[in-house]
């Protein structure tokens, strides 16, 4: 049960990143889609499930130890090794390394899973899923690429279909974004989401019939910061550790208006604007109030955890200058 439990956790991490890895592409706010998260968990708890079921084989005869889901992963990618054929096995790493959130090494794995049946949409998916999760701009190259070949040998497999859709707006496709977020409500998906993907097309439909942006960004709405570290705390960030800032509502909790995925390199300058929104229609306004907030995640996890380094300050978009947000605040 404690396994379980585990599992279940990492999951949750898992779609939480994945949707961090959307929010912070610097692509219009439509291209946030939040079923992203929804479409994940439900297939990475079916690989949850498949890998405590498959993995825990024979664990009464192992040690505590040998059956933690490394050690049992490690187990598989051991047997692999000696039987590289094995399709089934291949898939089960795949899904085994997303649980555990090495998204390179899943990658590798379900592209062995794509050599041995390339028109194997699971497969082809589950790369590119892995991908995207480990490559900020996987959706414009080779992931987007496996979704279109998924999409040939299935092309009324819902997951598909969204990921699809998804390629078709990162690469301004908006009549086929349409067409295949329409095939995903034909399909009658769960109740909320299908009150998300009806919000979506609703925002294509007002790009399509005002030809603007779904964000237009007036030329004065723009906010400027200068981020600094406290030598208090260059100790304790990682120069590795990605840098987040987020701009946010201080009046109405939910998702950022805009966000940014930085180096966390010291002093440097960020300029966010309506375009680096997460949500369609959700961006910051000239004259707005709102809260800046910089962030080091030496866990990598754009959610806050313990151990972050953080510094915020108000802006007043369009109106403040240059404002400095010092980063001195440790997450406890």
């Amino acid at each position: 049960m404690y396994l379980v439990a585990l599992l279940a956790l990492a999951l949750v991490l898992c779609a939480g990143a994945l949707l961090a890895a959307y929010w912070l592409r610097k692509r219009p706010a439509l291209k946030s889609l939040v079923w992203v998260v929804f479409a994940c968990i439900a297939i990475l708890t079916i690989g949850a499930t498949l890998l405590y079921t498959s993995l825990s084989r024979g664990s009464a005869r192992t040690s505590a130890t040998a059956r933690s889901p490394q050690a049992m992963v490690a187990a598989l990618a051991s047997q692999l090794r000696a039987q590289p054929n094995d399709l089934s096995g291949w898939m089960m790493l795949g899904r085994s390394y997303l649980v555990l959130k090495d998204y390179p090494l899943a990658a590798h794995a379900y592209r062995e899973a794509v050599r041995l049946s390339p028109e194997n949409t699971q497969a082809l998916l589950g790369e590119a899923q892995a991908l995207m999760l480990s490559e900020q701009h996987a959706l414009t190259g080779h992931a987007g690429d496996l979704v279109e070949r998924a999409l040939a040998h299935a092309p009324n497999d819902p997951q598909a279909l969204f990921f699809g859709a998804l390629v078709a707006l990162h690469r301004d496709e908006w009549v086929l974004a349409r067409r295949r977020f329409t095939r995903v409500l034909a399909l009658a998906p769960p109740p909320d989401i299908r009150h998300i993907v009806t919000q979506q097309l609703a925002a294509i439909d007002q790009h399509l019939g005002t030809k603007t942006p779904i964000s237009p960004s007036a030329g004065s709405a723009v906010i400027r910061v200068r981020l600094e570290l406290s030598p208090a705390l260059a100790h304790a960030a990682p120069h590795s550790a990605p840098l987040f800032v987020f701009v946010r509502d201080p009046h109405h909790p939910g998702p950022p208006l805009a966000a940014k995925r930085l180096r966390s390199e010291f002093p440097q300058t960020v300029v966010l604007r309506p375009t680096d929104a997460m949500v369609a229609g959700l961006a910051f306004r000239a004259g707005e109030r709102v809260e800046v907030i910089a962030r080091i995640a030496p866990t990598g996890d754009p959610l806050n955890r313990r151990g972050d380094l953080s510094g915020q300050t108000r802006y007043r978009v369009g109106r403040d200058g240059l404002a400095e947000i010092r980063i001195d605040h440790v997450t406890r």
